[in-house]
């Protein structure tokens, strides 16, 4: 970790800036074909089965990654080293091998075309972090330890999971919500006001719903 990291974290806390991607306008690529590469196709695709991914690798470890690319026709698996023109017309790079002076190479030749780069287990040479996901219909959280601990992440992804209400109760509110704000009058303003006012209500009765809990022993 770096001097300006640490001061960051040590005063700020988490400093990621979250955002949510549109992975069927860009074009990723993924180098490696073992443990770890399906673990990120796999992330990817949960999220955006409709992503562009062309996957590199020496060897194809995992016959799932073959699969996946069979029933995701964006998904392009090239079974070959790792050449300096695979960044070429690419917008995201996650390198997944266990290969740390390929990674190294990787990541410099891609700082050098700002190309973003997520290297697997390695934090400080990853530009983005691929964070636990709770998706409930057209509601999704994105859920983020600073690196530190994926484990966290992901038992708060199961707990949001089943705290929140059901998906078909979340995507009703969230299409009601739309067609409320596309009837509204008045500027901006009213609109958050009248928005935030529907909202808090449906929220006081998704907590009365919620079964009370005992304070027996």
């Amino acid at each position: 970790m770096d001097q300006t990291t640490h001061f960051l974290e040590e005063n700020y806390g988490n400093t990621l800036f979250p955002i949510f991607l549109k992975l069927h306008q860009l074009h990723v690529l993924l180098v490696g074909g073992g443990n770890v590469g399906l673990e990120k196709l796999e992330a990817i695709l949960r999220s955006s089965p409709l992503a562009k991914v062309t996957v590199v690798a020496e060897e194809i470890r995992r016959t799932e990654i073959l699969d996946l690319a069979t029933h995701h026709p964006n998904v392009e698996v090239v079974v070959r080293l790792f050449r300096d023109q695979d960044l070429e017309s690419k917008d995201l790079v996650i390198c997944a091998t266990d290969n740390r002076p390929l990674h190294e190479h990787i990541k410099r030749l891609a700082a050098s075309r700002h190309l973003l780069t997520n290297v697997a287990d390695t934090p400080d040479f990853c530009d983005f972090y691929l964070c636990s996901v709770v998706k409930k219909g057209d509601l999704k959280i994105g859920i983020s330890t600073n690196g530190k601990s994926p484990t966290l992440a992901k038992r708060m992804r199961e707990y949001l999971t089943d705290a929140l209400p059901e998906t078909d109760e979340i995507q009703n509110l969230l299409d009601n919500l739309k067609a409320v704000r596309d009837k509204l009058g008045g500027d901006f303003e009213y609109k958050v006001k009248k928005l935030n006012e529907i909202t808090a209500t449906w929220l006081e009765e998704t907590e009365e719903k919620k079964p009370k809990q005992s304070n027996e022993n």
